[in-house]
């Protein structure tokens, strides 16, 4: 069977190559280290965690918990290792992370059909499947040869990004959908504040508690089009209305006037159950985060699915470049799996390696990868990175990118219900596509 290439043995590159080599594929595996570090690695290990040791929730009724139970069914290395090392951590799954890497690069240099290369790529094989699971920090020559590949406005880089809210936790009796001057089909939803509320929004927003930069991010530019939102309203009280939070073009229709000034939120998927905050790249503290937003009219009760962050980050612009099948849309035989595809954290860069690796196995097979149902976390997260969408940035698992069930109203409920639905569509997937299916190890 033809021999595939993977470069990085970061959680998905070794999720990929643990899978496809325990089916008989002969795997390369390139890893730099110990000959050379990223920044922000320091033991010698493979599947180093960074920065947290927490994998997050292990229930089912929690978006991260579905994630692992798929995860479970497509065969994971990885889940295994953690619970093997885990530490007490309440509710989540937490690990002692010398251990975990330890054990992860245990059973890749231990497997047969895995043979290691201690070097830095780069440059792509000329020859065969390659997958590129470099991580977020991907740089140097192997960094310039993706660009040529995907051109050069295909490969980002970001400094902030705005938080994110899931539709139902927005208060609609204080937000109307609008446009500005009617353009458009309303394709916003509208927050608008009096003088009083945005004063008091503006001294809290200047006082807030930043979060300290990690030291391989250096010292970050802050771009005039990417300012985060602190900075903005450090410069004056009025500068953030003359900027994003500019009222003009809207009316409220509370009032009949137009607003002092006004947050406006704009879709996150074609769905419509996250929005993003228009403008609200961030620096501060999650806690800060939550406390400050939550002052916008409407936002009062927002449920933040995902913080604004402020780090470097390298990705692609997937929906422009990527088929679902995780290879480039004009270079097939190039696959990405992990956080450089804008699946946002440990266990999803694990579970786009599994997905990758899948997809791989089909194509080795001569079949055609079919993506999991967008009704799975694995389906939904594959969807939303490969689904048309001008303003892409990264996406971690979560409840709202899946379909809702409003009928039921406890919100747990509503949660569990959901993710039974998405197990059983994911065994259902499993077997459709041929693949064994892997029951959880405890």
């Amino acid at each position: 069977m033809e021999k595939v290439t993977i470069l990085g043995a970061g959680l998905a590159g070794c999720e990929a190559a643990l899978w496809l080599a325990d089916r008989g594929v002969a795997v390369e595996l390139w890893e730099q280290k110990p000959q050379k570090h990223s920044p922000a690695h320091t033991l010698n290990s493979y599947g180093e965690l960074v920065c947290s040791n927490s994998l997050k929730a292990d229930r089912l009724d929690s978006a991260s918990g579905l994630l692992k139970a798929e995860m479970d069914l497509m065969g994971s290395h990885i889940l295994p290792v953690a619970r093997a090392t885990r530490v007490a951590a309440g509710g989540a799954l937490a690990v002692d992370r010398d251990k975990f890497s330890e054990e992860i690069t245990r059973l890749v240099d231990s497997h047969p059909g895995i043979t290691v290369i201690h070097e830095e790529a780069t440059a792509l094989p000329k020859e065969g499947l390659v997958l590129i699971a470099t991580g977020p920090l991907t740089e140097g020559a192997l960094a310039e040869e993706i660009r040529q590949l995907t051109g050069d406005s295909r490969l980002n880089f970001y400094d902030a990004v705005a938080p994110i809210v899931t539709a139902e936790s927005l208060d609609m009796e204080k937000i109307f959908a609008a446009s500005r001057y009617d353009r458009g089909e309303a394709d916003y939803l509208n927050c608008p504040f009096n003088k009083e509320e945005y004063e008091a929004f503006h001294a809290a927003l200047t006082q807030a508690e930043k979060a300290p930069l990690h030291s391989f991010d250096g010292t970050l530019t802050v771009y005039e089009g990417c300012m985060p939102i602190e900075v903005m309203a450090g410069r004056g009280a009025d500068t953030m209305r003359f900027g994003p939070l500019r009222p003009v073009g809207l009316r409220d229709p509370r009032t009949g006037h137009r607003p002092w000034a006004n947050v406006q939120l704009r879709a996150e998927n074609a769905q419509r159950t996250l929005y993003n905050l228009v403008g609200f790249q961030t620096n501060l503290k999650w806690g800060e985060q939550q406390r400050v937003f939550r002052m916008i009219p409407g936002l009062e009760r927002a449920e933040f699915i995902r913080y604004g962050v402020m780090h470097r980050n390298t990705f692609l612009d997937s929906p422009k470049v990527m088929t679902p099948a995780l290879h480039l849309k004009k270079h097939p035989r190039v696959y990405f799996a992990g956080q450089i595809t804008g699946f946002e954290g440990y266990m999803e860069s694990a579970a786009c390696g599994l997905l990758a690796a899948h997809s791989i196995w089909k194509a080795l097979e001569g079949q055609t990868f079919q993506a999991p149902p967008a009704g799975t976390m694995c389906g939904a997260l594959l969807e939303y990175i490969t689904a048309p969408n001008k303003n892409f940035q990264p996406m971690g698992a979560n409840m709202g990118i899946l379909p809702g069930r409003p009928d039921i109203r406890d919100k747990r409920q509503r949660y569990l219900a959901v993710a039974q639905k998405a197990v059983e569509e994911m065994k259902d997937w499993l077997e459709g596509q041929g693949y064994p299916l892997k029951e959880k190890e405890n």
